[in-house]
């Protein structure tokens, strides 16, 4: 018997470009996104020097090379200073009260 949930369709549209914050468990998911990454380049690299078959060497630079621009632009999100950005953001009362606490 199907769930009600399973036939609705997905109707939340993707976000455009990412957040200019991070949260501490995003910053979790991109190191791990990152740690994939270089691995699966480091991988492909060494295997596209061992390939004696050019069109294997090839297509194992061209994966690794797909792998090494995907690290660089995850990487590209962790460059902002998000202390900075997140002193720019409206605070709610409760953060407010904490800060007057401290």
């Amino acid at each position: 018997m199907p769930s009600i949930m399973s036939s609705l369709p997905f109707t939340q549209a993707p976000i455009p470009e990412p957040p200019k914050v991070i949260s501490t468990k995003d910053l979790s998911y991109i190191k791990d996104a990152l740690s994939w990454e270089l691995l699966a380049f480091k991988k492909l690299h060494f295997f596209a020097q061992q390939a004696t078959d050019p069109e294997v060497k090839q297509c194992l630079e061209k994966t690794g090379r797909m792998h090494q621009q995907h690290y660089q632009k995850l990487l590209s999100h962790l460059q902002n200073n998000n202390t900075a950005i997140m002193a720019t953001l409206p605070q709610t009362q409760s953060q407010q009260q904490q800060q007057q606490m401290q």
